[in-house]
């Protein structure tokens, strides 16, 4: 395996994209041909939706956890979409990871504008800081790594990033074709189409559940090698639940489980897996 393991694991998870701009390229780009359903969105974005996703590897190998959360971004009139990654176990002693991923999202279709990462990965090892703005108005893209030097990118349109898109993707309407959601990533803008080839039942932390079966198609790298497809699993309602993701890479494939879940706006959904209880003796 050429690259630790866990540095391979977000981007395959979240499928997502990234759009930036001030509220009135927001306002301007809601014409976006994107499908989307508007009590999704607002399901999804209600301020203060969690979730915990354990992370295995091929044989289920446990290797790290992986934190999402959206909440209100002051008053920007925004959200804070968060992610992190922690190590587990051996992989802890090898290879620490220790990674904040915040996107910054507003306007109707919650494009984003600002991209902050905060990477601390390897023993002894400094922290490693990206940022990225997005000027939809201009169709530009602004990038630095750490006080390195500027770089500047120009779009033929406007862009998710893969966090963003992982959210928008949970609001799509799969009626009349793939829709296509638009990203920013590997320094180039794709056009990734979204596939939902089937509606299935899915074990999960809730028990048996109705889900829509999603399959992005990604020509690019991204942050990780990947080998294959990117699979996940929504339930079949307005909330969108991801209770599953699977993703194929070089060696094996990288499996994320949703153990724990908080959204207001779905309080059926709400709660954590329950610990199957060890046998004592006397059992």
């Amino acid at each position: 395996m050429k690259l630790p393991m866990m540095k391979k694991i977000l981007p395959g998870l979240c499928l997502l994209f990234f759009l930036s701009g001030h509220s009135v390229a927001a306002r301007q780009f809601t014409t976006l041909p994107i499908p989307v359903n508007s009590d999704r969105i607002q399901t999804i974005f209600a301020g203060e939706e969690e979730m915990h996703f354990v992370i295995s590897w091929s044989g289920g190998i446990k290797i790290g956890d992986l934190f999402l959360s959206v909440t209100r971004d002051g008053g920007n009139d925004g959200y804070a979409i968060r992610a992190r990654i922690r190590d587990y176990g051996l992989f802890r002693l090898f290879y620490p990871v220790n990674d904040t991923f915040t996107t910054y999202v507003r306007g109707p279709l919650k494009l984003p504008y600002r991209y902050e990462v905060e990477q601390k990965e390897g023993h002894g090892s400094s922290t490693t800081h990206r940022l990225t703005l997005y000027d939809q108005n201009k169709l530009q893209v602004r990038y630095q790594k750490n006080r390195g030097p500027l770089k500047k990118f120009t779009l033929n349109g406007p862009a998710y990033n893969e966090f963003s898109s992982f959210f928008i993707t949970r609001a799509l309407n799969f009626t009349g074709g793939n829709p296509i959601v638009p990203t920013f990533v590997d320094e180039k803008r794709h056009e990734v189409e979204v596939a939902m080839p089937a509606r299935e039942k899915k074990s999960s932390m809730f028990g048996e559940v109705g889900t829509i079966k999603v399959m992005p198609k990604m020509d690019f790298k991204g942050l990780y090698d990947k080998d294959g497809d990117t699979v996940f699993w929504l339930t079949d309602d307005d909330c969108r639940v991801p209770v599953a993701i699977h993703s194929k890479i070089l060696v094996g494939s990288l499996v994320a489980e949703l153990v724990a879940y908080k959204n207001p706006a779905c309080p059926q959904w709400t709660g954590r897996k329950k610990k199957k209880r060890k046998l004592e003796l006397g059992d």
